[in-house]
C-alpha cells in the first residue's frame, strides 16, 4: 500500500499534456477492419490493437498506474484499484480507458448506477468503445432492463458488427424479451 501512495505522489507531479488513445488516428482505419471482416483472427488481432491504443498514454506513470489497478480489480483489492482510477480520472479527465476500468469496477462490485454513469463518460469520449457498449449491455441485463440491454447490444453490433459476443447477447436479449412478453 506503501507504494501505491508513492506513485500516486509522484502522479500528481508529473502532469502530461497530450497522450494517445482514444484520440488516435490509427483508430479509424481498425474500425473499418472491423466492420469488413468476419475473419476471427483479424477481428481478435484488431480487437487487440484498439486495446492497445485506447490504453496508451505519454505519462509513463498512467501506464504504470493502469496495470496496477488492473491487477489490484483481477486480485479483488477493489478500494485499492478505485483509488487508483479516481486519482487518473481526477488527473485525466478525458482519458476514456481510466473511465471504461473503473466502470468494469464498479460492475464487479454491483454498484450499477456508478458503472453507468461511468460508460457513459467513455461512451461521450469515444463512441465506437465496444468495450464500454458490451458493459453497458451487461449492467442493463444485471438490472433487468431487457430494453436497454438491447440497445445497447445494437449500438455495439453497429460498431463492431462481428464482435464475438455481441449477436449472442443480443440474441439472448431478445429472447428474453418475448418471454416476459408472452
Amino acid at each position: 500500500m506503501r507504494l501505491l501512495q508513492i506513485l500516486l505522489s509522484c502522479f500528481l507531479l508529473t502532469p502530461s499534456v497530450g497522450w494517445t488513445d482514444q484520440t488516435d488516428s490509427r483508430l479509424d482505419e481498425l474500425f473499418v477492419t472491423l466492420k469488413q471482416t468476419d475473419d476471427g483472427q483479424v477481428i481478435r488481432i484488431t480487437e487487440n490493437r484498439i486495446w492497445s491504443i485506447w490504453l496508451q498514454h505519454t505519462n509513463s506513470t498512467v501506464v504504470e498506474l493502469m496495470q496496477m489497478g488492473s491487477a489490484r480489480m483481477n486480485g479483488q483489492m477493489y478500494s485499492e484499484a478505485l483509488l487508483i482510477y479516481d486519482r487518473i480520472i481526477e488527473n485525466f479527465p478525458d482519458y476514456a480507458e481510466a473511465w471504461n476500468q473503473r466502470a468494469t469496477l464498479y460492475y464487479m462490485v454491483g454498484n450499477h448506477d456508478a458503472s453507468i454513469a461511468d460508460i457513459e463518460k467513455v461512451l461521450s469520449l469515444e463512441p465506437r468503445h465496444f468495450g464500454a457498449l458490451s458493459g453497458l449491455g451487461l449492467v442493463y441485463i444485471q438490472r433487468e432492463e431487457l430494453g436497454k440491454a438491447k440497445q445497447a447490444f445494437e449500438d455495439l453490433i453497429a460498431v463492431h458488427p462481428n464482435s464475438p459476443n455481441a449477436q449472442q447477447n443480443l440474441q439472448s436479449v431478445i429472447d428474453n424479451l418475448r418471454r416476459n412478453v408472452i
